[in-house]
């Protein structure tokens, strides 16, 4: 059937192995009586418009079978294969070995990372509508990578995020070049065969399914492909490989045909609008040339495309409804609020159905009565008349209905489709011809923007960004690492995400009835978007230990709600106390491509700040995000042939001072964003030990690490390989407690170092063992005991006593071994140095309060001359990093400067500089407890 040929209805045969014949436009012919053949004749009624079916052109390969016969040999494909440059390398493009049965198959090989894609489509048609019935599965197969899934089915199942982002990059670049009138179901499924780790599968994956709808029935208009481009350093690097990406400042997936641009996704760290367009230039031309080659391909072995099964409406269905409702429809497009006009327009739509029945042009059945030619018609039989007004069937008599001849020429789907289609025309004249959109705006002009923070008092960080009708509530989280989501790809099953944004979608934001279930394709697609574009202003995980989450529910929907959830979900980090780095803001540009068909002067007009009619009805979805010096993020969908580069310019740089708008709109959010963590939110300290130490803190199945906790009240303490230990609580005593226990667990003890009242675990006959730090014992000699000659221990001390003592010996096994008699004076000796009999003068200070336990270290001073003096702590709020009391107390403990991410800035003891003295630091401090132990040398933490 022609192109562009009328839709029509057609019965479905009750016995579904045998086939029509292909025939003519008989969709109008009115009531027939049927002809004989071989003594039998068949007459099949009409019998719902949802019965439909087409025919499929036949293959070469069915022609051949068809030639060959029944127990002739099967006609097998000829496998085909090419080789096409791609950047600095060559992909293997083969077809015709594997999936011989689906309509189009290929595999398509980089390096060794293998993708294979078919693509098949259904005989019958499926209903008409203005959605083309595209299906698109890409699987990841863990078998490509030489491993299994770290799940407990080890079954791949249900597809995972990033492989739905995956689907989405291969799906929108395709839909805009099939044609429209064409209603089989088509499915398109991509699996990775093989991965070697460097030659990434998704852009891969795109250009796969190009080739194979190109060499498939599915007509279409173009042949399309995708790249993906890397900027490292200053050069543009064409699918570059994974170790290339992790230097690249720019991950950009680009889709098009040969001659115009498709698709785009990307993601940068503020690289200006200039970069952008060098980086899809460089994309375009590797595009280019695999269409070409693809072409030559398709040209060898390619299906015939089915352009018979296009149906579109009557040209004359566009005229009777203009004539009807083109003067209500200029009054209802101008109504500024989109739910009044969406009932406005829907009761038009009705009302321009009820006409046109009336008027005999739309049938009240479900599909207009007609009669298909028989099945085996014989063109030189006469028709048989039965004088007895009956029809012979056969066994069956049918007695014919009188019908009313009246011109049926359209069914109710047709008249939708072209009503949809004149409302959209409708709207692009206006805005072309009348300078003005829907809602009164001009083509640049921004909706009104208002933004409120901390709207939620027990939220971490919340705000409700609006936007003209578009609503987003953006919430934020804060957690340890423990709340980071797990990601389980190719790549490792122990990837981590320590920053991700959710983005959810109600039927109520646009005011419908829907389902609720699992976020949609469309949900992740705009999460992602969003979450990439809020990621470079994050600071690094050494700033701020925090996971980051940010749920985006979108309250309300009126075009560009992705673009809001960026909004939004950067004023709720600040209003967290996230120290982000700069402010992002979101928007969406629109395009009205042939403005020459509505008296333009035939140039692009570019439409900032899209709705959801102008994002329907337009020719161009580009999202992009950034700041004024750059872009983070941008997203841009085709749903014409095609945009060159200077358009895309023009709606890059419109973009940016729509951003600069917006970024001043949400500079006035009232109340502004706290940026500090909430009261509510969790504290973390970050310490460091050594790495061979760390399971000392974990110990034999976690039991120590779950007994700390369980001590302390700390929720979580996180240990890394590197020798990193996050502690989370709720309240500092909890942390200062937990440190304290870890920081003794994991210290390196040193010949020299002296340990107060430590206590005797212990007694044997050959002495005593003290212990030093929790979970440290060491072996004090009863000759180290005491000056004083000990037959046992037990004369002397028991257990639970507690003593000084002073490690004098660390030997091949790490065994510890201490002395008590070497902190005591002489007394054989006549001259005891005075110094030697008050213990070396050592003195503790006192904790005053719980409060204080941040505030307070352990102190020994030793004047110039000998003396010992006794002196409180002073305190000062926020002594300087470089001071010399600061250096000392790091140097004496040989660890890492330790941070705690708390609400305020506790204060910390100063000294006097002028002194010389040795300052130790304690860690094991209780506020229940006044006497703690104090180390007189070094006593250096892991």
């Amino acid at each position: 059937m022609l192109a562009n040929s009328t839709f029509h209805s057609r019965p479905q045969l009750p016995n579904p192995k045998q086939r029509p014949l292909c025939s003519s436009s008989t969709h109008r012919s009115r009531f027939t009586r049927p002809r004989k053949h071989a003594g039998r004749s068949i007459s099949l009624l009409a019998s719902s418009q949802s019965q439909r079916f087409g025919v499929r052109a036949l293959t070469n390969s069915e022609v051949s079978e068809k030639k060959l016969g029944a127990g002739a040999a099967q006609y097998v494909p000829q496998p085909y294969s090419v080789t096409i440059p791609v950047g600095d390398r060559h992909i293997l493009v083969e077809t015709g070995h594997m999936g011989r049965q689906a309509s189009g198959s290929v595999s398509v090989t980089d390096g060794e990372t293998i993708v294979y894609t078919t693509v098949c489509l259904s005989d019958v048609p499926s209903e008409p509508s203005d959605f083309f019935p595209l299906f698109v599965n890409y699987q990841e197969r863990f078998s490509a990578a030489g491993r299994t899934s770290g799940g407990f089915f080890k079954r791949e199942g249900r597809i995972k995020d990033h492989e739905v982002l995956v689907c989405r990059l291969i799906d929108r670049p395709l839909r805009p070049t099939m044609l429209k009138g064409f209603y089989h179901e088509t499915q398109i499924l991509s699996w990775v065969l093989s991965y070697d780790g460097q030659h990434a599968p998704d852009s891969l994956a795109i250009t796969a399914a190009g080739i194979a709808v190109a060499l498939s029935e599915v007509p279409i208009s173009k042949t399309i492909a995708g790249v993906r481009i890397g900027l490292v350093g200053d050069k543009f690097i064409v699918n570059p490989t994974t170790k290339q990406m992790e230097g690249s400042e720019l991950d950009l997936v680009i889709a098009g045909t040969d001659s115009a641009i498709l698709m785009i996704e990307g993601y940068c760290n503020f690289l200006p609008e200039e970069k952008l367009l060098q980086a899809v230039e460089v994309g375009q031309d590797a595009i280019k040339v695999i269409c070409m080659e693809v072409d030559k391909l398709v040209k060898q072995c390619g299906k015939p495309k089915m352009y018979d099964a296009i149906k579109l409406p009557p040209q004359d269905l566009y005229r009777h409804i203009e004539e009807i409702a083109g003067d209500e429809l200029v009054q209802m497009l101008q109504i500024h609020n989109k739910i009044p006009r969406r009932k406005a327009l829907s009761s038009l739509e009705d009302r321009v159905i009820s006409i046109l029945t009336e008027k005999g042009y739309v049938s009240k059945d479900e599909g207009p009565p007609e009669i298909l030619p028989e099945l085996f018609e014989d063109e030189e039989d006469d028709e048989e008349v039965v004088e007895d007004g009956e029809v012979d069937e056969g066994d069956v008599h049918v007695k014919p209905v009188p019908r009313k001849a009246t011109p049926l020429l359209y069914s109710e789907v047709d008249v939708k489709l072209v009503f949809k289609e004149v409302s959209s025309r409708f709207l692009r004249r206006r805005i072309v011809e009348g300078g003005k959109r829907s809602d009164g705006r001009t083509p640049t002009e921004i909706r009104v923007i208002n933004s409120k923070g901390g709207l939620l008092p027990r939220a971490h960080g919340s705000c409700l960004f609006t936007r003209g009708e578009t609503q987003a509530l953006a919430v934020v989280t804060l957690g340890d690492r423990q709340m980071a989501q797990r990601m389980d790809n190719l790549e490792s099953d122990d990837e981590l995400k320590r920053f991700y944004l959710q983005y959810s979608f109600p039927p109520s934001s646009v005011g419908e009835v829907g389902r609720m279930g699992a976020p949609s394709r469309r949900e992740i697609g705009h999460g992602v978007l969003a979450e990439r574009a809020l990621e470079p202003i994050l600071p690094s995980e050494d700033e701020f230990p925090y996971t980051v989450r940010v749920e985006s529910t979108v309250l309300e929907s009126n075009g560009s709600s992705s673009m809001a959830s960026v909004c939004g979900g950067c004023i709720a980090l600040e209003d967290a106390g996230v120290p982000v780095k700069c402010s992002i803001a979101g928007i969406a540009m629109g395009m009205v491509l042939d403005t020459q068909e509505f008296g333009g002067d035939g140039s692009p007009l570019i439409l900032s700040d899209i709705t959801g009619s102008e994002d329907a009805s337009g020719d161009m979805d580009f999202k992009v995000a950034g700041n004024e010096d750059g872009v983070t993020a941008f997203q841009m969908d085709i749903k014409v042939g095609g945009i060159t580069l200077a358009i895309m310019k023009q709606a890059l740089l419109q973009a940016r001072d729509g951003r600069k708008h917006i970024l001043a709109e949400m500079s006035k959010c009232t109340p502004p964003p706290s940026r500090s963590v909430s009261k509510y939110a969790p504290l973390i300290h970050v310490m460091k030990v050594k790495p061979d130490r760390v399971n000392l803190i974990i110990g034999s199945g976690g039991k120590k690490v779950k007994s700390i906790i369980e001590e302390t009240g700390v929720e979580s303490i996180d240990t890394q390989d590197d020798g990193v230990v996050r502690i989370t609580g709720k309240d500092l005593a909890s942390i200062e407690k937990s440190k304290a226990i870890i920081r003794n667990l994991t210290m390196v003890p040193s010949v020299g170092d002296v340990y107060r009242n430590c206590e005797i675990k212990t007694l044997t006959p050959y002495g005593a063992f003290v212990e030093i730090a929790p979970g440290r014992e060491g072996l004090c000699h009863i000759s180290e005991l005491s000056w004083d000659w000990l037959a046992k221990p037990e004369d002397a001390f028991k257990v639970g006593d507690r003593i000084d003592v002073k490690l004098i010996e660390i030997n091949d096994k790490g065994q510890l071994r201490l002395s008590r008699r070497a902190l005591l004076p002489d007394t054989s000796s006549e001259k005891a140095d005075p110094a030697q009999q008050s213990g070396e003068s050592a003195y503790e200070c006192s904790v005053q309060s719980a409060s204080d336990v941040d505030t307070f270290k352990k102190v020994l001073i030793t004047s110039k001359d000998g003396s010992d003096e006794r002196q409180q702590p002073r305190r000062k709020s926020s002594p300087s990093r470089g001071s010399t009391s600061s250096r000392r107390d790091l140097a004496a403990n040989n660890a890492t400067p330790q941070r705690v991410f708390r609400r305020s800035t506790s204060e910390t003891p100063d000294y006097n500089k002028e002194e010389q003295r040795s300052i130790v630091e304690v860690d094991n401090i209780n506020a229940s407890i006044i006497k703690s132990k104090l180390v007189n040398g070094e006593a250096n933490s892991g």
